[in-house]
């Protein structure tokens, strides 16, 4: 008994690392890396972005000076990886590109303005930062992508496939601790990165009640009786009461983590930005990985002619190029 035992043992963790396995390699990963002379900032910038796209990302990814772009090609198949998000630093300009792999597209984008984390919890009264929201991946929203442009188009598809698809009737809400905001603005044709921690909290009930249903346990040595924290709210202060409405109340399908939180009771969806922060604007997309024909371009419109006379340009170079190799 005791060896069958054993071997069925075995067999179910056998099948469970092979569907974990499976599970693992069906999701997209990232590498987040710099490319050229960059500073102190933008270090912790490309650190900061690496810490948004956990867990499927490469948190600890070295880059040598010597590396090129096919050394990390090179390595992204065998480990699964999906998509690059390169920054680079000009005297003028931090720059973003987005490729997605293994044949693009990619995106080029200007970083007209970012923020650290550090300067957006600095900013902060209280925020909501801990080890466990990092071990599943953010929630995804895209607002304001509709607009009329294959480019506008294009760009929503990339970010959409940079992260694990949710399907809604098996999703735990448990699972779901951060969200990734991306706004597009069709005015300036500008992308706003946000990145936030998300907490739900029962309403419905008194200042003193949520107090009691707190981790912290309010103080109660100068009252009578426990009435008083219940009925007066204790003169609790109006800032441990947040403001909700509409825009956030929802009704809960399942139980959540937080104490009040229970399936089919209203509770209010808050969050908290943790960053960072980063303001893109879209200069080009390329087909290919950095290296294909241009198909769109912020600043620059190209006639017929001239894109015509672009292809034939390049594929008189690959000729060349394959001419060479012949040779050798």
């Amino acid at each position: 008994m005791g060896k069958d035992k054993t071997k069925n043992q075995k067999k179910q963790r056998a099948a469970a690392n092979h569907n974990a396995e499976e599970d693992f390699n069906a999701v997209p990963h990232s590498f987040v890396f710099h490319r050229g002379q960059i500073g102190k900032n933008v270090q912790q910038l490309i650190t900061d972005v690496r810490r948004a796209m956990e867990p499927f990302t490469a948190r600890s990814l070295k880059v040598r000076k010597k590396n090129a772009l096919k050394d990390f090609v090179a390595v992204a198949g065998p480990l699964g990886v999906t998509h690059f998000l390169i920054f680079t630093k000009t005297s003028t300009n931090v720059n973003f590109k987005f490729v997605r792999l293994p044949k693009g597209p990619t995106l080029s984008f200007k970083v007209t303005q970012y923020s650290l984390v550090k300067d957006v919890v600095s900013s902060l009264k209280k925020h909501r930062m801990h080890e466990e929201q990092f071990s599943h991946p953010p929630l995804l929203v895209l607002n304001n992508f509709g607009t009329q442009g294959m480019h506008v188009k294009l760009m929503a598809t990339m970010f959409q496939n940079m992260f694990p698809s949710i399907n809604v009737h098996k999703v735990t809400l448990n699972t779901i601790r951060r969200c990734i905001l991306i706004n597009y603005n069709d005015e300036t044709q500008e992308l706003e990165f946000r990145h936030y921690s998300l907490k739900v909290v029962p309403v419905g009930m008194s200042k003193g009640m949520k107090k009691l249903l707190q981790e912290k346990f309010p103080n109660m040595s100068r009252w009578e009786d426990i009435s008083e924290l219940l009925v007066k709210g204790a003169n609790l202060s109006e800032s441990e009461a947040e403001q909700d409405g509409d825009h956030n109340i929802t009704e809960l399908p399942q139980a959540c983590a937080g104490r009040g939180n229970m399936k089919a009771q209203q509770s209010a969806v808050r969050l908290t930005e943790i960053g960072p922060r980063m303001t893109l604007q879209l200069v080009k997309i390329e087909e290919g990985l950095s290296d294909g024909k241009v198909l769109y371009h912020n600043f620059i419109q190209k006639t017929e002619e001239e894109i015509k006379a672009l292809l034939e340009s390049r594929e008189k170079k690959v000729r060349q190029k394959k001419e060479r190799k012949k040779k050798k």
